[in-house]
């Protein structure tokens, strides 16, 4: 699941980096467009080796995300543990990307709405957007567009997952040294 908000008028903000590395995989691995399953939900899936992968963005805005990740754990029947969700996280410098199962929000409203509705028992793919600058609003930040710098930055992160995207499954620690390797840590 790649959060974010619909329409194309959100399309380049810095809240739908979940839908921009979805829609890169998706394009990647060469799956069919994206179906509207539910009012909630569309998916889009594609095998890898014997698993079968179902990309999905929901329709909800941010804030209702938890409603279409329960509408997919009930409509798959699958367990929050295999659920990832790529979202957004200004806690974390831009490009940066932390993989871990559990935890809380962060303050993340679409974290909040998928913990109200499901736990969090389930993989969250963070994805670095830096803070705001000082004197800016969080929600300005969030729902303002990339930078032409910032985008850079980020096509190569997401570059990287969608090559790599069959390591999510098997090694998340691999992925993250892929991704920020530790001569960058410092």
């Amino acid at each position: 699941m790649g959060l974010g908000n619909p329409g194309s008028r959100y399309e380049c903000n810095r809240h739908n980096a979940g839908f921009k590395i979805i829609e890169l995989v998706a394009a990647t691995n060469v799956v069919s467009s994206f179906k509207k399953i539910a009012a909630t939900v569309e998916v889009s899936s594609f095998y890898m080796n014997s698993l079968k992968i179902t990309l999905a963005k929901p329709l909800t805005f941010m804030n209702l995300s938890g409603q279409a990740v329960r509408f997919l754990m009930d409509f798959y029947k699958i367990l929050p543990e295999k659920i990832y969700v790529f979202h957004d996280d200004i806690d974390l410098q831009l490009g940066r990307v932390k993989i871990k199962n559990g935890g809380g929000s962060g303050g993340h409203n679409g974290i909040k709405s998928i913990d109200a509705l499901i736990g969090n028992n389930y993989w969250r793919v963070r994805m670095g957007i830096g803070r705001p600058p000082e004197n800016f609003s969080v929600s300005s930040y969030v729902l303002g567009d990339f930078s032409e710098d910032e985008e850079n930055v980020l096509q190569d992160v997401f570059y990287k997952i969608s090559e790599n995207i069959s390591l999510l499954f098997s090694d998340c620690k691999k992925l993250e040294s892929i991704l920020f390797p530790p001569k960058l840590q410092q």
